[in-house]
């Protein structure tokens, strides 16, 4: 009998299977009353077990699991593991992922329903476009064969579709990338896999497969990724005619051109796919082959951890493939990356005077595109709080509530702010479209011009670029620190300035400011809300059963013991002048009326850039040492007293 068993191991394994397969599928569609006997995390359970990755075929892809069989978890543990023991399998890495959920995300799929609602003349034209880069398996398929227009019905029938930006879809991808191909305009090789490593064994793949690899170097460029992340609209009005215009909704590729990234030959792939020198085997069952370096880890982290967690969610509705640990471990390198590679925050005190104190909160961008980039739902906002010595809050804007909300934010849409003097105000980072009335609108084919656009560019971002039509900066009135710094431009960051109410205060203080995120914040929503269609009404019960709160990128808090009023009066008749300076010098007038012990020149870092000077030997004259934003300090027994100064 045991004989027997082991003989027919693998058919009682594939029995199991079976089994289990049929019985979720009949659990998922009995009714009501026989679900009741099996607990949601049950019913997950059963879901994990059934759902795999894809294996279908079409005539030019592959689902994902057709390259996971070599390309996933070795059980081994000798594939896809570096020096350290780190399992490193390309198919889990990118299971989790946005790409690998775009046609299962069901805010796109709302989306494209809310868009064909409102321009219905287009309908065809809209599934069509949008498909491109959500479900490309499936829809360059239906193009090759004749069978557009393609439609969302036609997705969600179709596995390999759904298998969303897939292995075959980025690496079929041809080397025709001459900067024509945006909008989702893609061509593809005939079942050829271009990869990184120069000399690939093809006949195992080949004859497994039927997929050849080849060499090429365009598969680690940005300019592989710009064919979707570059994408233009045609701008319509209220009965649906179209304007004639274009519209950027998104420029990531050409932000990332207008940035010293480009110029340094830092690509997408390097940031999202990153690189590490191990030796990896990158073919499980396969340990004669020699192992590649550098491999790049198929992480592929953006920004959207609300997203990733809505549809962990959510995994049975969204007919996730991924296990809960593939987007638990998607989850937490988003995160991680938003708060360690995506900004820097610095929190200065400036001043204070009897009824005002001074700061200022500067922010510099630390990606190769505008932060955020990308669909123009996502935000960015500061969080500022000031509490006093019995631990009240005296100041507060950029609260957020329980359902991410932005506490005071205005109705219509909130000005780029360079100075914040109240907690009404906040500085919210966004792109506001504005249709043919110039009135804020979250519908894209009515998009026809932009009412605001102060993402923080990158470093090295110029208003001279011959693409700045793409991705100008819009709304931001006169602020002078706005990738600027003097007259040097490309700083790739903004300075706000708070200017905090006393109101008779004198005490110590304990200042925080924070950054936060959200890739789709409640208030984009209204306008599609207010339709009915199954993938609307999906997305807003996903949506209002989601934990709506922010992503962190930064903080930062210091503690102001400069006691307000001591020095009030006599600080109020201290002049620097002329300020800013064209030649580098600062006057100060009424230095006399303090017993200065010491004046000192620092840069926004905290660096000292100047020799300090004794009191005694201080003649009214400051020499900043090149152009620039410094902080002057004079020292007195009572305190400091700390200006900022210009010299552009």
């Amino acid at each position: 009998m045991n004989q027997f068993l082991r003989r027919h191991k693998a058919f009682f394994a594939v029995v199991t299977i079976l089994f289990v397969a049929w019985s979720f599928s009949a659990l998922t569609w009995q009714s009501a009353e026989a679900r009741s006997f099996h607990s949601e995390e049950e019913l997950l359970r059963l879901h994990e077990l059934a759902a795999t990755l894809p294996t279908d075929t079409n005539s030019i892809f592959a689902g994902s699991g057709k390259c996971g069989g070599c390309h996933g978890h070795d059980p081994q543990g000798i594939a896809f593991v570096t020096q350290s023991g780190e399992d490193v399998n390309i198919a889990d890495d990118w299971a989790g992922t946005m790409m690998a959920n775009s046609a299962k995300d069901p805010f796109w799929r709302a989306k494209v329903t809310h868009e064909i609602l409102v321009n219905p003349a287009i309908a065809d034209d809209i599934e069509n476009t949008c498909t491109r880069c959500h479900a490309p398996a499936g829809r360059f398929e239906a193009e090759l064969q004749g069978q557009l227009p393609y439609h969302l019905s036609d997705v969600e029938s179709d596995s390999i579709a759904m298998d969303g930006v897939n292995c075959t879809v980025c690496h079929q991808i041809k080397d025709t990338l001459a900067g024509n191909n945006f909008n989702g305009n893609l061509f593809f090789t005939d079942r050829i896999a271009f990869g990184p490593y120069e000399d690939p064994v093809s006949a195992i793949m080949e004859f497994f497969v039927g997929w050849v690899p080849v060499y090429s170097e365009h598969i680690t460029k940005s300019e592989l990724c710009g064919g979707c992340h570059s994408l233009i609209t045609h701008s319509h009005d209220f009965s649906g005619n179209p304007t004639g215009n274009s519209f950027f909704e998104q420029a990531t590729y050409h932000e990332w051109k207008n940035s010293i990234y480009s110029a340094l030959d830092s690509t997408c792939q390097g940031c999202h796919i990153p690189r590490i020198t191990d030796t990896i085997d990158i073919a499980t069952n396969y340990p004669f082959l020699d192992g590649r370096t550098p491999f790049g880890k198929h992480h592929l982290v953006g920004g959207n951890e609300f997203m990733i967690r809505l549809m962990k969610q959510n995994m049975i509705g969204v007919h996730a493939t991924a296990t809960s640990v593939n987007y638990d471990t998607s989850i937490a390198r988003t995160a991680r990356y938003l708060r360690h590679n995506t900004l820097d925050l610095n929190l200065q005190y400036v001043n204070r005077i009897s009824d005002t104190a001074y700061y200022d909160v500067e922010l510099t961008n630390k990606a190769g595109h505008k932060f955020p980039s990308g669909y123009p739902s996502r935000i960015a906002w500061v969080e500022f709080i000031v509490i006093d010595d019995q631990n009240d809050t005296i100041f507060w804007s950029g609260e957020y509530d329980g359902d991410g909300n932005v506490v005071n934010r205005d109705a219509t849409w909130e000005p780029h702010r360079n100075v914040i003097t109240s907690d009404d105000q906040v500085q919210i980072y966004e792109m506001v479209m504005g249709d043919v009335n110039d009135n804020p609108t979250t519908v894209l084919e009515r998009a026809d011009t932009v009412i605001k656009d102060n993402r923080i560019a990158p470093k090295g971002f110029m208003n001279a670029h011959a693409s700045i039509d793409t991705m100008a900066i819009y709304g931001i009135g006169n602020d002078p620190d706005f990738n600027f710094s003097g007259v040097t431009e490309g700083t790739g960051g903004d300075i706000v300035h708070f200017h905090v109410p006393m109101n008779g205060y004198t005490g110590a203080l304990r200042v925080r400011a924070k950054v936060w995120y959200h890739a789709v914040p409640r208030p984009w929503l209204d306008e599609m809300f207010a339709y009915n269609t199954p993938q609307i009404d999906s997305f807003r019960n996903f949506y209002n059963n989601a934990d709506q709160a922010p992503s962190l990128v930064a903080d930062a808090e210091i503690d102001d013991i400069n006691l307000g009023g001591s020095l009030s009066h006599a600080q109020q008749e201290l002049h620097f002048y002329p300020n800013p300076t064209s030649d580098g010098k600062i006057f100060v007038n009424g230095y006399q009326n303090f017993n200065v012990d010491l004046v000192r020149v620092f840069d926004l870092t905290g660096r000292e850039v100047a020799e300090p000077v004794a009191g005694d030997q201080f003649n009214g004259v400051i020499i900043l040492p090149e152009r620039g934003v410094y902080l002057v300090v004079l020292e007195t027994p009572q305190g400091a007293i700390t200006r900022k100064v210009l010299w552009h």
